[in-house]
């Protein structure tokens, strides 16, 4: 949902974060004072029945406004030529010219958006995805900043994160306009806004709006998923710009669109200023972003949802289920188990708008974390020492495994049975049998897993669309099954104690097993 002008016309990330207090600029010695200081700008007050001008503010503020553009080289892998070695290789040449693919292709590419000088000296903020590349295979070689006044600059990057989607970027040129952070923390919903910024690469544009939302969470998890949302319009290459309050200060980075089409429809968001700051005071003294992480993956859907609450025996909303826990990790080592549900971290109520991932992230590495902890349904805890969080490509290459999602049944009568419900499981829908090696190599799954494997899904059942032949139920409300035998007497359990649904911790191929909650018959 994040959008950037780039190689691709779109790019999608996530983040937010930093924090830099500057003072009037004397950085030239010129005395030469911030584009938004005090007194600067005279407020804008309509007069009665009069409608609303930012023109004064807005002259004031644009030269602060810069564009920022890449030049990439992406080297793409040449398609295969499936016909290489047949009369027909010649006319499909283009594909790669053998069975292997030719030699790796080398091409141009660019990258438009937006930022803003924070000193008289040439620092400039921007998002991180506007300065990182583009595609797959590609590389960035150069970035260039362009003033308002179509003065370009060379420029060169002081720090970046991938996480809060923030960089600080250098120029070197003297006695430049430059903006201020404000304070982020007084917007209110209803409040007049501002962005100027470079969309589609058409040069300084101005929109206006109100705040939508503050402390708005989209879904991303990590420390920096709270933002100001914005009817004002934003679109691609508006990504790095300011948003401004009515008395000139910058107090977001604009950064996201929700789009359906990839253009704007009055859904925007941006970095608050109060977390954008500290972030950028950071990258000036050249250091580098550390946030906490204890090593688990989260369930689906984030907070307990009514099926999984129903399937649990607890309230919905009550904290987060833990997916899975990374062997040897920290939460591994504190005794935390995959199953368990994370209802408060040192006190804090884990809700919708305050999730495991955000108030985990925001412990210092180093300190320790208290996880109250439902088990079974009954209270316990554990004190996690938490580390620094690795970086986004290290997870990603830690969780790996397959690509394919839970709850994407696409109906194929191989995955499922057409015919009467299954004996073994009938109360689920679902027909199982044990998981022997050679079945395990036959589905997918690493040698060792144990559980049962589903052999059909009834159509009329509910596990139909959430599960498929192949995968395989590790274990039902946190009791491990082996056999069709146990399956129904965990099922036959839970129906006993009134509960509705089931909680089955499924394993599809080499993915990360999963819980999904599936109604009784």
């Amino acid at each position: 949902m994040r959008y950037a002008y780039a190689i691709t016309s779109a790019l999608l990330l996530g983040g937010a974060t930093a924090t830099l207090a500057l003072q009037p600029g004397t950085a030239s010695g010129t005395g030469q004072v911030a584009q938004n200081e005090p007194g600067a700008i005279q407020a804008v007050v309509p007069k009665p029945g009069a409608p609303m001008s930012f023109a004064d503010m807005v002259a004031r503020l644009q030269p602060a406004v810069v564009n920022i553009s890449t030049k990439q080289t992406i080297v793409q892998k040449q398609q295969a030529n499936p016909f290489a070695g047949t009369p027909f290789g010649e006319l499909f040449g283009g594909m790669g010219g053998g069975p292997q693919g030719g030699p790796p292709v080398k091409r141009e590419g660019a990258s438009l958006g937006s930022g803003f000088l924070i000193s008289a000296d040439g620092y400039v903020v921007t998002n991180n995805h506007v300065i990182s590349p583009g595609a797959q295979g590609a590389t960035v070689d150069s970035i260039t900043v362009t003033l308002s006044n179509k003065k370009e600059y060379v420029a060169k990057v002081i720090g970046k994160d991938q996480e809060s989607d923030l960089a600080l970027l250098k120029i070197d040129a003297p006695n430049l306009p430059f903006v201020k952070f404000g304070d982020s923390n007084g917007a209110r919903v209803g409040d007049w806004v501002v962005a100027i910024g470079e969309p589609f690469g058409l040069g300084g544009t101005v929109t206006a709006g109100i705040i939508s939302a503050i402390n708005r969470v989209t879904g991303q998890g990590g420390a920096y998923d709270r933002f100001i949302q914005t009817d004002a319009s934003i679109n691609q290459g508006n990504s790095g710009g300011p948003m401004f309050d009515l008395n000139g200060n910058v107090i977001g980075v604009n950064s996201q669109i929700f789009s359906q089409s990839g253009g704007n429809i009055g859904i925007g968001f941006a970095i608050p200023a109060a977390t954008a700051k500290p972030i950028i005071a950071t990258f000036m003294k050249g250091g580098t972003i550390e946030r906490g992480y204890i090593g688990v993956t989260l369930g689906r859907g984030g907070t307990i949802d009514e099926d999984t609450a129903a399937a649990l025996g607890i309230a919905k909303n009550q904290g987060e289920l833990i997916n899975d826990v990374t062997a040897g990790g920290p939460a591994a080592r504190a005794g935390v188990r995959a199953g368990d549900v994370v209802t408060k971290v040192n006190g804090q109520v884990v809700t919708v708008d305050q999730s495991l991932s955000y108030l985990v992230s925001n412990v210092k590495p180093g300190q320790t974390a208290r996880l109250d902890i439902l088990r079974n349904g009954k209270p316990t805890s554990a004190n996690v020492v938490v580390v620094p969080r690795p970086s986004a490509d290290k997870l990603a290459a830690t969780l790996g495994g397959d690509a394919q999602g839970f709850g994407t049944d696409d109906g194929d009568d191989d995955d499922a049975a057409t015919g009467a419900a299954p004996t073994a499981g009938a109360a689920l829908g679902i027909g199982v049998q044990p998981l022997t090696p050679a079945i395990a190599q036959a589905v997918g799954v690493e040698a060792g897993t144990q559980g049962v494997v589903i052999a059909a899904v009834a159509q009329t059942s509910d596990a139909f669309g959430k599960l498929k032949r192949g995968d395989v139920i590790i274990s039902v409300n946190g009791t491990p099954v082996r056999s069709a035998t146990e399956l129904q007497g965990a099922v036959t359990t839970a129906k006993a104690a009134g509960r509705p649904q089931v909680l089955l911790q499924v394993k599809r191929g080499r993915g990360p097993a999963q819980f999904l909650p599936v109604k009784i018959k």
